[in-house]
């Protein structure tokens, strides 16, 4: 489905938006990937969403991507004999393993693993952030603390240890679980939880088996830390700032935001920036001007996508979220500031034959009256190259590979059209001119820049860059077979 946009638009499915024709109407109004929480709702559920998803693909011939998001270990202290306390500021409270209901001086928290990583002096955050403890003393089975920001702590609430590396591994049993679910079903994404180190990343590849492709969601300070490190081991990431927001001073979340989206582009894979970009429209059809600017800068960073996350699943107006962040991304790009922008961090020098021919591509594009740049790829990595460039034409990604298609559906400015396979150059040439006419590129008096490899349907061999006329008559008396 043509977009008149480059950004992505990622929503998540919930209780307001798992009918058909809510789905339908959600990628009508914008959403190229479809997100299902596997924190919320059983497997059944989410094959039934994935159906719907399917058939909505189906029904408009869309390549739609689906991002399974995998929950990973979540730490809660355990149950009040009140259900809640208040916490004063100043006062002591402990945390232990002994199993019975808590008070207001002591509770629960049943994670062997997180008295052996902490020292006294460290910072344990309850309730997202809005409780702050700091340890005193402790041992292999408690940790007595100073509350330093009190509040109402209640049953289940979440712990987060921003001071220390957890020895938990970021896939619980139920990840494994729904990860082989998630995989057998055939979502096209898989996104990490909790991922503090490489091996967190290798061993989920090691079980996904080239099924699904990996993304990272950096919610940990250990992230931040070794970012290169992972992002070299995974296929796109998720800039979750909600959890970085509470384990790091908020005020270093935006810049970090904008390294990892930086470097993310230099690699060639996609970035999503996600968490409470348009929160206020849960209940409000119309955003805060503050979510409106925070959409903008996500885009004019160059992120690959914006996500949506309880606005569309259990908010009331989903799909004016997407109509919002769709109308947002639409001004952006046409401001003259953006394209500026974006060709000002253009500083990415590759050393292969595909890294010469996208950047000769885009040149081209930009210097001639080119309309369109289409990309013959198969495992999708000339087209990752092609959006790497950021071009000021469209990009179209042609591939015989439905898995492909819907994995590129993710990335910067590309409409994935499927295509037969090929055994002529002649066949790429006349297919991509019929594909810029029909997605409404381009007329028959116009001129596409064409990249492809030969032989042809085999994955890295990128070698041929051609501009080509959009008149198949042209194509049929000068093209060589």
């Amino acid at each position: 489905m043509k977009r008149q946009r480059n950004v992505k638009i990622v929503a998540t499915l919930g209780p307001a938006s798992d009918t058909h024709d809510m789905i339908r109407a959600l990628h009508e109004a914008g959403v190229d990937v479809f997100r299902l929480n596997m924190s919320h709702g059983t497997q059944e559920e989410i094959r039934a969403k994935h159906a719907i998803i399917r058939q909505v693909e189906a029904e408009l011939d869309s390549p739609i991507a689906i991002l399974a998001d995998l929950q990973g270990p979540k730490l809660r202290v355990g149950d009040f004999v009140r259900g809640a306390e208040e916490l004063e500021n100043g006062a002591s409270f402990r945390l232990d393993l002994d199993p019975a209901d808590g008070d207001a001086t002591r509770v629960c928290l049943p994670h062997p693993e997180i008295f052996a990583a902490i020292e006294p002096g460290v910072s344990l955050l309850v309730n997202d952030g809005k409780i702050r403890l700091k340890v005193e003393s402790c041992g292999a089975d408690f940790a007595e603390c100073t509350v330093i920001a009190g509040g109402r702590i209640s049953n289940h609430k979440g712990v987060n240890v921003p001071d220390v590396e957890l020895p938990l591994a970021a896939l619980s049993e139920k990840d494994r679980s729904d990860l082989e679910f998630a995989c057998a079903l055939g979502v096209d994404w898989l996104a990490l939880s909790f991922v503090q180190r490489v091996e967190d990343v290798t061993e989920a590849r090691a079980l996904v088996k080239g099924r699904a492709a990996i993304m990272v969601k950096v919610e940990k300070p250990k992230a931040v830390e070794r970012f290169e490190d992972i992002l070299a081991v995974c296929d796109g990431v998720m800039v979750a700032r909600g959890d970085l927001g509470v384990e790091l001073p908020v005020q270093a979340v935006p810049p970090i935001q904008k390294r990892l989206i930086r470097k993310c582009r230099a690699a060639a894979k996609p970035v999503i920036v996600a968490t409470q970009m348009l929160e206020s429209m849960i209940e409000s059809p119309m955003p805060t001007r503050a979510e409106v600017s925070d959409v903008a800068t996500a885009i004019y960073e160059g992120s690959d996508a914006v996500m949506l996350s309880a606005e569309s699943a259990a908010g009331q107006f989903p799909v004016q979220a997407v109509q919002t962040m769709d109308r947002v991304a639409i001004e952006v790009e046409a401001d003259p500031t953006y394209a500026q922008i974006i060709a000002a961090s253009r500083s990415i020098k590759g050393s292969s034959v595909a890294d010469g021919i996208v950047a000769a591509a885009r040149e081209i594009a930009e210097t001639a009256d080119i309309k369109a740049i289409c990309c013959f790829t198969q495992s999708g990595t000339t087209a990752l190259l092609t959006a790497r460039e950021r071009p000021g034409v469209p990009i179209i990604a042609m591939t015989s590979l439905r898995g492909t298609a819907r994995r590129l559906a993710l990335t910067w400015g590309c409409t994935c059209v499927m295509t037969g396979e090929l055994a002529r150059f002649k066949d790429a040439v006349v297919n991509a001119a019929r594909a810029a006419r029909a997605q409404g590129f381009a007329t028959e008096s116009d001129q596409i820049v064409l990249t492809a490899g030969v032989p042809f349907n085999v994955p890295g061999t990128t070698n041929i860059l051609r501009v080509a006329p959009c008149d198949e008559r042209l194509i049929y008396s000068t093209d060589p077979e």
